[in-house]
């Protein structure tokens, strides 16, 4: 009998972690992550130190370990802190706005060991309607997140988001495998799965097991704010991630040649009145200057 069929006769919590990190984000969004993994051993990040969340989500929820950090390291980071903590034969990390069944995550162990070869196995992901929403592609070199893929069947993959990696522990430890901290939001998971790659593993998006993930939902209330930190991370890791394959030339040339229309572009908004897009022209030109100095100067 398949692992998934039988899922009343097994203990949740022998073998499986889910790491979940968080920042800013609202006890109703945890609850309702934590309500369907309930019979599994659970590790919380917190990266906004948040003490009253973590007194009203654990007089809800027995936890293995819940983190306070009184500094926001990153979503790398802190799933680093998550594998390092985690005990058991398998991991999972989990956005904390990702929902997924005890089925599907048993049906993700079970593809997993299925597959010898396997080293990362993602569960294909909808939004609340119910349409497929992106779960894995090529690599950033290769094409754009822009397509999603409409499987009819477990479908091997260059990547997968952070959103729902399962994997073996130890093949994470044991190989260094973790995720790198110099990404603050974005392309990490890319990086990693660029890593397994050259490993000659693969990365499976299993069709069976089904999550609810909706993206790019920054949980900062300050529209200006959130604005800068998506726009700057996300410009940042991007040319970081081309650096560490050795293409971040092209990228930065690229963006080199568009630096004067954009600083004419943020005088023009200043002076319109629309400010959110001035921060985000002005967060990509500081991603940008920023890189230059904070990694390119140091290997000079």
């Amino acid at each position: 009998m398949p692992l998934a069929n039988n899922i009343e006769n097994l203990n949740f919590k022998k073998d499986i972690t889910i790491i979940l990190v968080l920042f800013k984000e609202t006890l109703e969004l945890v609850s309702q992550t934590l309500s369907s993994l309930k019979f599994f051993k659970v590790i919380i990040i917190d990266n906004g130190n948040d003490e009253r969340l973590k007194k009203k989500v654990e007089a809800q929820f027995v936890l293995e370990k819940y983190i306070l950090n009184k500094k926001n390291l990153g979503f790398s980071a802190g799933y680093n802190q998550g594998i390092k903590l985690s005990k058991t034969d398998f991991t999972l990390v989990l956005g904390p706005d990702c929902l997924i069944h005890q089925k599907d995550i048993l049906t993700l162990k079970e593809k997993l060991l299925e597959n010898k070869d396997c080293f990362l196995v993602s569960a294909t992901s909808y939004d609340h309607n119910g349409n497929l929403t992106y779960t894995g592609g090529p690599l950033p070199e290769k094409g754009e997140k822009n397509i999603i893929l409409d499987i009819s069947g477990d479908t091997c993959v260059d990547s997968i988001l952070g959103a729902c990696m399962f994997f073996k522990t130890k093949d994470i430890v044991q190989n260094q495998l973790f995720f790198d901290e110099k990404f603050f939001l974005y392309y990490s998971d890319d990086d990693l799965c660029r890593r397994v790659r050259k490993l000659n593993k693969t990365i499976i998006q299993i069709y069976d097991a089904k999550c609810i993930h909706q993206h790019g939902n920054l949980k900062i209330k300050n529209i200006f704010i959130r604005k800068f930190v998506r726009e700057y991370n996300l410009k940042f890791d991007k040319f970081y991630y081309f650096y560490k394959i050795d293409k971040h030339q092209e990228v930065l040339n690229s963006f080199r040649k568009k630096v004067p229309s954009f600083i004419f572009k943020f005088f023009v908004k200043i002076f319109s009145l629309n400010f959110l897009k001035a921060v985000e022209i002005y967060s990509q030109i500081f991603a940008y200057y920023k890189f230059k100095f904070k990694i390119l100067k140091k290997d000079d």
